[in-house]
């Protein structure tokens, strides 16, 4: 398998063979950038649904924790069980139950109902993206596999950094209930493209339990693991709650937040080119500067984003340390497993949604019954063990020895 590391230079044209499927390449991007958007939606609304539903905004951050608890599950789950079913299909499949629950969502006509359509969610984002993480090499020719993976999970990178302030404009111009209809209503167009350009994907090599538990035995993969369950738990145990953290700690107005939550993802969109560029020079050294500019970007706001200029400011810089998170980690697992990327994959994804939601489950609480400052400290300090995880590590040319 050809490592991430290996991908030709940003900006340069890939060099296309008859069998690559670059349209497929795209139409996938777009469903896992839609599926992660929707996982996170409803950050930025807290608020708005707390509100319209009569719920607090910890008990709000439930949107959050239910998909990601289920994703987590479905992640492993929805590929064992299907076996060797045409992936064409379980994508399709897996992007119309997208559609038709967003839909629901936007309809619910109380709290109850709401969370219910977001255990749909949880199912679609676990196994879509879980699936596509190994179709690069199923779309492409050998030498382009690289490039298609990370186009791949640049959907998921985007989808970090601007599906919740995308989601939050619309909720603050139109209502919470049209930003889950418009997200239905793009999942379509995302099930149209998949539709007419996805070739037939039969399953060469069905995952299997069994494999899956053997991933952790390789000590690369279980340093990843460790690395992804920290940084991702954190830094949602404080991100679900940036909205009201903006407002209340740094003073800044609620017509506000939205404009300022697109500069986290701009920032974010920077952080994930440069990490990029970064990672061909070395995964270990990527990932451990990721870690220590997010151990040290959250504790900073809650000490000194106590203004509006100093709390956008460190907002900006911690949009720009998270922006390498999805990138950085993701490539550490491709060349921890390149023999059992599919594998290696789903474990990650699993991973990666169960402390998105473990986090927002743990940030609620910490919101409900402390302070607001206190996420912050917590996000932090999970950095922080993360980067004495990634330390530990002996090399910065093979994260499998460690």
């Amino acid at each position: 398998m050809t490592t991430a590391e290996e991908s030709a230079a940003p900006g340069s044209a890939p060099q296309t063979s008859p069998g690559d499927h670059w349209p497929a390449v795209s139409a996938v991007t777009l469903g896992t950038f839609l599926l992660v958007t929707a996982e996170q939606l409803p950050i930025g609304l807290l608020t708005a649904v707390g509100s319209a539903l009569s719920v607090s905004e910890g008990t709000a951050g439930l949107m959050v924790t239910v998909p990601s608890l289920v994703a987590a599950v479905a992640a492993p789950v929805v590929p064992a069980l299907v076996g060797a079913l045409d992936r064409r299909l379980l994508l399709l499949g897996l992007m119309a139950l997208m559609t038709l629950s967003n839909l629901a969502s936007a309809a619910a006509p109380n709290f109850a109902v709401l969370v219910s359509s977001r255990v749909l969610v949880g199912v679609a984002i676990g196994g879509f993206w879980a699936v596509a993480g190994g179709l690069a090499v199923r779309l492409v020719s050998t030498e382009n596999v690289p490039r298609a993976t990370a186009i791949i999970f640049g959907g998921v990178g985007a989808a970090n950094v601007f599906g919740v302030p995308l989601g939050t404009l619309i909720g603050e111009l139109t209502g919470w209930r049209v930003a889950f209809a418009s997200l239905s209503g793009l999942a379509l167009i995302a099930l149209v493209a998949l539709l007419a350009v996805l070739p037939s994907l039969a399953a060469s090599q069905p995952v299997r339990l069994r494999v899956l538990a053997e991933q952790f035995r390789n000590p690369g993969v279980r340093v990843g693991i460790i690395a992804t369950a920290l940084i991702v738990f954190g830094h949602f145990s404080a991100y679900t709650f940036v909205s009201p953290a903006l407002q209340r700690l740094s003073g800044i107005d609620e017509r506000y937040v939205g404009p300022l939550l697109f500069a986290f993802g701009a920032a974010g969109m920077i952080g994930n080119f440069a990490a990029g560029a970064a990672l061909s020079r070395g995964v270990h050294r990527s990932v451990l500067v990721i870690a220590v500019s997010l151990a040290v970007a959250m504790p900073l706001f809650a000490l000194l984003g106590r203004t509006t200029v100093v709390g956008a400011i460190l907002l900006i810089v911690w949009g720009l340390a998270y922006g390498g998170v999805s990138v950085g980690l993701q490539t550490w697992m491709i060349k921890a497993a390149p023999q059992a990327v599919e594998a290696a994959s789903a474990l990650w994804v699993a991973v990666f949604n169960l402390s998105i939601g473990l986090g927002a489950l743990v940030g609620g609480v910490i919101v409900d019954a402390l302070t607001l400052q206190g996420v912050l400290w917590l996000g932090g300090a999970c950095a922080l063990v993360a980067a004495l995880a990634v330390r530990s590590t002996r090399t910065d040319e093979n994260p499998r020895r460690a």
